[in-house]
């Protein structure tokens, strides 16, 4: 920054001023912009020239026009891309969208003037299936018969070990499942499911 001495003290950012010819609605115009700012006008008018030098712009040359012609070149192709999406979101709602929706209006209709009411038909929901342990011409009976009875005994001793489970709430801190089973029989699961 430059320092100017006045009266022997020296003040920072302060420079030397000079004048500038310009025409009285230019100078009017450049006031009214500059308080847009909160800047002082030397400042605005610096950081404007500062911006043509940084991105080379010529104010009076070609530079501009060129960038303005492209922006509108730009905006002529956009648009033409928007009017195509257009035309096939139309073309989708006559051949696909309107058919479709045309049809069920019909068979609504239809269906109104019969003067029938819809009836619900019961919802219904499938039992145990226990088809995958059936026989099948690979698996002998007897083998089939004894994977059986091991299904069922495994079944019925995970029963009784859902059965024996307790829920503990202690004084302090979160809620947890208790096993009542005995050591051994803790051992004998153990060894049963490896």
């Amino acid at each position: 920054m430059e320092k100017q001495k006045t009266k022997g003290s020296t003040k920072k950012g302060t420079g030397g001023y000079s004048n500038i010819t310009v025409k009285k609605e230019t100078a009017t115009r450049f006031r009214s912009y500059s308080k847009k700012f909160g800047k002082s006008h030397s400042e605005v008018l610096d950081a404007m020239v500062q911006y043509f030098k940084e991105n080379h712009l010529d104010p009076f040359g070609e530079g501009t026009k060129i960038i303005i012609n492209s922006i509108k070149k730009l905006e002529r192709q956009m648009m033409k891309k928007f009017d195509r999406l257009i035309a096939i979101i139309k073309n989708m709602e006559k051949t696909s969208i309107r058919p479709t929706y045309e049809m069920m209006l019909i068979l609504y209709e239809a269906y109104v003037k019969d003067g029938r009411k819809p009836r619900r038909e019961p919802v219904q929901i499938q039992e145990e299936r226990m088809d995958f342990l059936e026989p099948r011409n690979t698996v002998p009976k007897v083998e089939y018969d004894r994977i059986l009875q091991e299904f069922k005994e495994y079944k019925k001793h995970c029963n009784e070990i859902l059965n024996s489970v307790d829920k503990v709430e202690p004084m302090m801190g979160k809620p947890y499942l208790k096993i009542n089973m005995g050591i051994r029989d803790f051992e004998s699961l153990k060894y049963q499911l490896r």
